[in-house]
């Protein structure tokens, strides 16, 4: 939070603008761009349940939720799953919070106080009301945050709720400084993390509604060191620049790897220089040749062959295994491919 010498001034974002940033900025609004191009309206129904799936889970999982992508997808389409009570309970949660998303006006406390009650049900004494008592966060015994006092939590919410409401900023700034003041200010006894970045996503959707189903949570969850050592560098230099700089080359990554993901999808599309025959085989074709000759290869390192993202690569698994033209042997971790 700004560290303001008049407390009755209006709060304003500790960030400087520096070139870099404003390059990121109109990086990924030309990414934006290309992905928009590339649908008629929203993404499809499937591809949103998928990004939804990605997105919920990677959340979670950087909070230490143990569900593994399939079980969450299982709890998305309303199936039992065997797994510690409070992880399911936190996925349920987390669907019922992002199911809601459209009708949240991000400058509105109401609204923040009831995506947090639906995100924390059952997992802690007061979902949806603010702290009343003090907190600091921890890495292992090192204390690398301590919040403000419980009795400023109130001011400090209304004073960034009222700056998004007035804000001419650009919305992709608007919502990385969101998330770092709710981090910061960390208002809830649990559940800051979570909630912080589902708020990011509500003010990039109504930027552009394409956004809502963008999965940046899954490049965070892959990156989490950077994302907390982002955080500590701006609370250190008193300038949001650093966790800014962060978010903004997540969201520009994730736009990447959707639009790496899509071209693969195109039948015709040429990978590299392999071909059947005188055709372009398809991704999907490309990637059965591949495990036919090494059923052990991984999907970080069929992404490396085929010179696309992993999360692209890992669409295209699952899809075949939905198609019943692929099989997965044994653990995540140690198992094969079985090509049916």
């Amino acid at each position: 939070m700004a560290k303001q010498a008049d407390t009755d001034a209006p709060y304003a974002p500790p960030l400087t603008l520096t070139p870099a940033l404003l390059s990121q900025v109109a990086a990924i609004a030309e990414a934006l761009g290309r992905w928009s191009a590339r649908q008629d309206a929203l993404p499809s129904p499937r591809l949103r349940r998928e990004n939804r799936i990605h997105t919920i889970q990677a959340s979670l999982a950087i909070e230490q939720n143990s569900l593994s992508l399939e079980q969450v997808t299982a709890l998305f389409d309303g199936q039992r799953v065997i797994g510690p009570a409070r992880d399911i309970q936190e996925v349920r949660n987390a669907i019922t919070a992002y199911e809601a998303l459209p009708r949240w006006d991000p400058a509105n406390r109401p609204h923040l106080l009831e995506a947090h009650g639906l995100l924390m049900a059952g997992l802690i004494d007061a979902p949806g009301r603010f702290r009343n008592g003090g907190v600091g966060i921890y890495r292992g015994d090192q204390l690398v945050h301590m919040a403000p006092p419980a009795a400023r939590v109130p001011d400090l919410v209304n004073d960034l709720l009222t700056w998004l409401a007035a804000s001419t900023w650009h919305p992709l700034l608007v919502s990385c400084v969101a998330h770092y003041e709710l981090e910061f200010i960390h208002p809830f006894a649990d559940g800051n993390g979570r909630l912080g970045r589902l708020w990011q996503t509500l003010i990039l959707s109504r930027w552009n509604p394409l956004l809502a189903w963008l999965p940046i949570e899954e490049v965070i969850r892959s990156r989490q060191q950077g994302y907390y050592d982002s955080l500590g560098q701006a609370d250190q230099q008193g300038d949001l620049a650093p966790f800014v700089a962060y978010q903004l080359e997540a969201i520009h990554d994730a736009l990447r790897s959707e639009i790496s993901s899509e071209k693969g999808s195109e039948i015709g599309s040429e990978i590299g220089s392999e071909k059947v025959g005188a055709r372009t085989p398809s991704l999907d074709e490309l990637i059965l040749q591949h495990l036919s000759s090494d059923p052990n290869l991984s999907a970080r390192l069929l992404a490396e062959r085929l010179g696309l993202s992993q999360r692209a690569v890992e669409k295209h698994l699952s899809a075949l295994q939905r198609q019943g033209r692929l099989l997965r042997q044994g653990a995540p971790r140690g198992g094969h491919w079985q090509i049916l």
